[in-house]
């Protein structure tokens, strides 16, 4: 027996309706089965935890109180987010170089420190136990005795006899004989791993000392990005800079709108990050960052801010973020900044201040005014609309006649009533001038 039931889509996240979805009402229903009709028993998905409790938290605010926008990537580049229940962490010892690169300081330090201490401990331990093994400590003062170390009487000279050996320090009182066959094994095998121990931990310090990180803090990002009009388009704008002398060499920037989504389906897709269009067509992406460059994204059919109007701009829970890419020109090392902007830092109607200014024989940059803006005309309606009135500004009489009568609520049976009539009086005006050129004819004949 076939069972019929009716499935309907939810509605996207952006459209309205007459009341509250269901799922703001009750955060705990299922976001999928919110528009299900089905006489059947329906069992409850096993969906993650994000898409169970994110979406009505995108949805609407209950209380009415505006929520913080939790921000993706911070002012000062660094990611807000935290991986939890990573279960394979072998996946860390096994890139164990990079692991410890990335490690803080404090515990770089450490873990420096202690493997040192650790190897000089071991080896040290070891002189002795071949010293023990051997008797020498039982004819330290036996000057007949040949030991395997000379002046070696215990553990702390023994530790200390290691620390000569790994470093290569060799103050001359403590010496290996030639009469100590596995004395002279396990000096070869403490210079080989005390030269691996050196390479792989002053490695480790050079690259973490050497890291570009530091280098991004002297490249500099607006405070606010602006929407303003530009050479009759709508764009938006925000600034970068750079403070230092030294020049960041194929220096590239790109842009991400950071925006949850809800697909037809109904699926719920957090933080989707969606390209925004800064010069790649063009080149413009590809900086010569001597002076602080405005970047420019212009608000077309393919932007992601086509619909968006001023009124739309401060009700959208949305975060931009900004990448600067480059090689530091001292070490040739890629160094990469970045900084966002979320609704309430995007101002609407408002350019950037010239910081740039012609001095005797050079240009100076005026980094006081680096953030500064000031307000200018701008339109409040969105991109699309704006298009939209430009172009019916261009189309001929009649069809602006008959947009405006359309806007003013009159029928269609009304509109092409009024188009016939138009195209009733000029026929007559046309058949009146004939009849007129024609008299006007026959009077000159008459006359003649």
């Amino acid at each position: 027996m076939d069972v019929l039931c009716s499935v309907a889509f939810p509605r996207r996240t952006g459209q309205r309706s007459g009341g509250l979805n269901q799922s703001v009402l009750n955060p705990s229903r299922n976001p999928m089965e919110q528009d299900v009709e089905s006489p059947a028993i329906i069992r409850p998905s096993k969906l993650p935890k994000q898409a169970r409790e994110d979406l009505p938290k995108q949805l609407a605010d209950i209380d009415g109180v505006k929520r913080k926008i939790q921000r993706y990537v911070q002012k000062d580049g660094k990611c807000n987010v935290h991986h939890g229940n990573v279960r394979e962490t072998y996946r860390y010892l096994t890139d164990i170089f990079t692991t410890l690169v990335d490690l803080k300081w404090r515990f770089n330090l450490f873990i420096f420190v202690l493997v040192y201490t650790v190897t000089w401990l071991f080896f040290g331990f070891m002189w002795w136990l071949i010293a023990y093994l051997r008797g020498d400590l039982d004819h330290i003062a036996d000057n007949q005795w040949t030991p395997c170390v000379n002046n070696l009487n215990g553990f702390v000279s023994a530790f200390l006899f290691s620390i000569e050996t790994e470093t290569t320090i060799g103050y001359g009182y403590r010496v290996i004989t030639d009469k100590c066959p596995e004395g002279i094994v396990l000096l070869l095998v403490q210079s080989v791993l005390g030269s691996i121990v050196n390479a792989f931990m002053v490695g480790c310090m050079f690259v973490k000392i050497s890291q570009p990180k530091k280098r991004a803090e002297t490249l500099v990002f607006s405070t606010n990005a602006v929407i303003s009009m530009r050479d009759g388009r709508l764009c938006l704008m925000f600034r970068v800079g750079d403070l230092r002398n030294s020049h960041i060499v194929e220096a590239s920037i790109r842009a991400k709108l950071i925006k949850s989504k809800q697909t037809k389906e109904g699926e719920f897709i957090p933080l989707n990050q969606t390209d925004i269009n800064v010069g790649y067509d063009t080149g413009d992406d590809r900086l010569f960052l001597v002076s602080p460059l405005i970047i420019c994204h212009e608000i077309n059919q393919n932007s992601p801010f086509w619909e968006i109007s001023q009124a739309h701009l401060a009700k959208e829970e949305l975060e931009i973020v900004v990448i600067l890419e480059g090689m530091v020109e001292a070490t040739g090392m890629t160094c990469q900044a970045r900084s966002s902007y979320v609704g309430s830092e995007i101002k609407w109607g408002y350019r950037f201040t010239p910081v740039l200014t012609l001095e005797d024989g050079f240009y100076e940059v005026d980094y006081n005014s680096f953030h500064d803006i000031y307000e200018t005309n701008t339109p409040s309606c969105s991109a699309k609309e704006l298009a939209d009135m430009t172009s019916r500004a261009r189309l001929p009489l009649t069809w602006s006649l008959a947009s405006k009568l359309s806007q003013q609520g009159l029928p269609e049976s009304a509109l092409e009533g009024q188009d016939k009539k138009t195209e009733l009086d000029t026929q007559e005006e046309g058949q009146q001038t004939e009849r007129n050129g024609d008299i006007a004819n026959i009077e000159s004949e008459s006359k003649v």
